[in-house]
């Protein structure tokens, strides 16, 4: 299954992909959320091979999932896999500067099933699609309304 979401963010392109690679900020705000977060390793630099161990309470169910930074491209956008037992998945983000000052933030997103109750997990979320899509544009619409905001308090 594949979703992705658009959006253009008035900041330029060297801000945004700085803060799509704050991984710091993404685990203090996934701990904040009752998400359990481990580091698999701590490198000193970002690269690719970053990866934790994330473990969150989701419809009455404890989950686990391991998420890994498979590609870094200044400041292009960078690509990340995600690992489940039951379902395993890429998140791509492709930065374009439409000027100095202006950036499109594109995000996919594919799942695919590993087992039978991954395929039954994937099917529903088909059937659910366009609310699923719908979440998740907003949701990226809300991220880059904030990443303008950090912008024009920094500049």
């Amino acid at each position: 299954m594949k979703m992705s979401a658009q959006e253009d963010i008035e900041a330029p392109i060297a801000f945004v992909y700085e803060q799509i690679t704050d991984f710091p900020g993404f685990e203090r705000q996934a701990l904040r959320r009752g998400a359990e977060v481990v580091s698999v390793e701590s490198p000193t630099a970002l690269a690719p091979g970053l990866a934790w161990d994330v473990s969150f309470k989701l419809r009455g169910k404890q989950r686990k999932i391991q998420i890994e930074v498979k590609q870094l491209d200044p400041p292009n956008g960078l690509v990340i896999a995600s690992r489940a037992p039951t379902i395993g998945g890429d998140m791509v983000v492709d930065l374009v500067a439409l000027s100095r000052s202006r950036t499109r933030m594109s995000i996919a997103i594919a799942m695919e099933p590993k087992t039978l109750s991954g395929r039954l997990m994937v099917q529903s979320m088909k059937l659910a699609r366009k609310t699923l899509t719908r979440r998740l544009r907003k949701r990226v619409s809300e991220y880059a309304l904030d990443m303008e905001e950090r912008h024009k308090r920094i500049a």
